[in-house]
């Protein structure tokens, strides 16, 4: 039998995009229907963001600590997380987990690597952004990367915050996007981390102007194949 997936959900855009993958992409390696058994536990987002808000990422961790103990006691073999800036909390609890994780940027950092990319743009959050959750992996595998400026970090952050967690999808995000994408192009990337659980609902290769590294799937395959791999 395949391992049993533990998701540890932030927002439920990203994470229910993380479940689909998982789901639907299991077939290909496991038959008609059939995925890896997923489970899933969630705090309130707004208790995540007041923490996030004052900068309080042992809290964060502690919210993600609460989900893997509840998902190690019903069976879950591992974890992963589906969104980048909580991240941030992981070091504060990781050696107390009761299950082993997968870190969504090593995840990510790794495919770059493999497909030979060289300068990567980073997109998210603000507080992902300005964080060494990318940086210190993207520098130990050897890559460069460039970071928007202060107004891009602003618009964007305003867009998944007010918008993509809210299920709200407009044509102005994805132009906004866009040119950023183009920007950082122009500044020499050659692909773009699309560090938000929710930025693949609105972009991706179809209509970037820099091929994609897309967190949110990447990190749902990656738990497949380890899944898979226990079978």
């Amino acid at each position: 039998m395949p391992a049993h997936i533990g998701i540890v959900a932030g927002s439920a855009e990203g994470a229910a995009l993380c479940y689909r993958t998982i789901c639907t992409e299991g077939a290909a390696l496991l038959g008609t229907h059939a995925h890896p058994e997923v489970s899933m536990h969630t705090h309130s987002l707004a208790d995540y963001m007041a923490c996030v808000h004052r900068g309080d990422w042992r809290g964060v961790g502690e919210l993600m600590l609460a989900s893997g103990n509840k998902l190690a006691a019903i069976g879950a073999t591992f974890l992963i997380c589906p969104d980048n800036t909580f991240h941030q909390g992981l070091p504060y609890i990781e050696a107390h987990s009761p299950l082993p994780w997968l870190h969504i940027a090593d995840v990510l950092v790794a495919e770059a690597v493999v497909r030979g990319f060289h300068r990567l743009g980073v997109l998210g959050t603000r507080w992902l952004v300005e964080s060494n959750v990318y940086p210190d992996r993207l520098k130990s595998a050897g890559l460069d990367y460039v970071l928007p400026d202060a107004d891009e970090r602003a618009a964007i952050n305003r867009i998944i915050m007010d918008e993509l967690v809210c299920s709200v999808f407009t044509p102005e995000a994805i132009a906004y996007h866009q040119r950023v994408i183009a920007r950082l192009r122009n500044a020499g990337c050659d692909a773009v981390v699309l560090g938000c659980t929710e930025i693949p609902l609105i972009i991706s290769d179809a209509n970037s102007p820099l091929p994609t590294l897309d967190s949110t799937r990447l990190l749902a395959r990656a738990a497949l194949s380890r899944a898979c791999a226990k079978s």
